[in-house]
């Protein structure tokens, strides 16, 4: 019924079109903002740890001499990498933070990057006394704002 309407090059034509549209859609854009989390609870090195996980407890420790050196290390890391290609405007990365003993009070951290910057790497920590005396970080956003705008975020589940 179809072809006897459109014929067989208008056929081709449309299945052309559909194809094209399928793998458009897949394709997708690239993020512009990924968030990589990391919680070194203790200092003690673990021979079970996989090679990733032991390397990265070392990077953070490193130079951290004594035990108090050590336990001020301790907590979580947020490392968030970035990439907006309008440049012309200041960037700043924008992580807003809920921990267990603070309630619903939300806490911010900001970095900054100067107008020409397309892409960077960004990293947050919560460790030492405000790890301890705050706790661990329930809920997060992280937001990409270039010129006071809002390009991107990305958020834990809790967040509301």
């Amino acid at each position: 019924m179809l072809r006897r309407l459109v014929g067989m090059a208008g056929m081709r034509r449309l299945l052309a079109v559909a194809v094209t549209g399928f793998l458009a859609s897949c394709a997708g854009s690239p993020n512009k903002l990924e968030v990589k989390q990391f919680t070194l609870r203790d200092a003690k090195p673990n021979t079970t740890d996989d090679p990733i996980v032991r390397g990265e407890r070392n990077r953070l420790l490193y130079g951290a001499i004594g035990v108090n050196e050590q336990a001020q290390r301790l907590g979580q890391y947020y490392t968030v990498l970035w990439r907006e290609p309008g440049a012309g405007e200041p960037v700043e990365i924008v992580f807003d933070y809920q921990q267990g003993a603070t309630g619903s009070r939300v806490k911010r951290q900001v970095r900054k990057f100067d107008a020409t910057a397309t892409e960077g790497k960004a990293e947050f920590r919560i460790v030492g006394d405000d790890y301890v005396k705050g706790g661990r970080v329930l809920a997060w956003r992280i937001s990409l704002v270039r010129g006071g705008k809002e390009i991107s975020h990305r958020h834990s589940y809790l967040w509301q």
